[in-house]
């Protein structure tokens, strides 16, 4: 026979208290916690741009539309007021498209001929612009639609924002790769750098280009170089050679 305190019964034990306190805890609803958004895609982010960056464009478009036949002595002026502002749209869906990731055309064609066409779409005047391709660069092939869509935004930003200032353009084959670098005087080096390390697409088409010229870059396993020299800004896409 053992001898023992008297335990009262009617005390609770702490152990099975903590076994229901886990057991209701478990069973209770929990408030949800907020999940971080999806990030945008790129289409996500153009139509977003468009959005934003159309309305103003298509609202003085409508009202030079609308004035027409009641000033016809502003005529001439009006109308060249319409013609840049139908020019700018031009532009912005210009960007769109090549910032999209819509496919392109199957099959394998050369460097010379894809930059060809870069410069039919991009909207540039043939007099702003210098091309210089390297030994060898032309023929390079390209199997990808993405090149096309490089060089189109740059081209197409150096349109828009550069203010008629000359273009160079300069392909060059090294070992390994294939440097695209474009170059124009006046171009603010801080801003365009600026959109280049945002990590969130812009909400309007102002970087969208740039931003798609450096996701497209990256995709093809390429790397962005840029470089000022006195007034002149250059960006150069290197794209593996493979």
């Amino acid at each position: 026979m053992t001898l023992a305190p008297d335990v009262s019964t009617s005390k609770p034990r702490h152990g099975l208290l903590n076994d229901l306190a886990r057991v209701l805890r478990a069973h209770l609803p929990r408030p949800r916690r907020p999940t971080d958004p999806e990030a945008p895609t790129a289409e996500d982010a153009v139509l977003r741009a468009l959005c934003h960056d159309m309305r103003s464009p298509l609202a003085s478009l409508e009202a030079v539309l609308g004035t027409l036949d009641r000033t016809p002595e502003r005529g001439r002026e009006l109308l060249e007021l319409a013609r840049a502002q139908t020019a700018h749209l031009s532009s912005m869906l210009r960007t769109a498209d090549a910032s999209t990731g819509a496919a392109g055309r199957p099959g394998t064609r050369l460097l010379r001929d894809v930059l060809q066409a870069a410069l039919a779409s991009s909207g540039l005047p043939r007099a702003q612009l210098t091309v210089q391709v390297g030994d060898g660069a032309g023929e390079v092939t390209v199997a990808d639609a993405r090149v096309g869509r490089i060089l189109t935004n740059l081209l197409e930003n150096a349109h828009r924002h550069g203010a008629g200032r000359p273009v160079r353009l300069r392909v060059e084959r090294r070992p390994g790769w294939v440097h695209l670098s474009l170059s124009q005087a006046g171009v603010p080096a801080r801003q365009v750098i600026g959109h280049l390390s945002r990590t969130q697409p812009p909400m309007d088409l102002t970087g969208l280009g740039l931003r798609s010229v450096q996701r497209q870059t990256r995709e093809l396993g390429g790397r962005l170089i840029w470089a000022a020299h006195g007034a002149e800004f250059t960006l150069t896409v290197a794209l593996p050679d493979r």
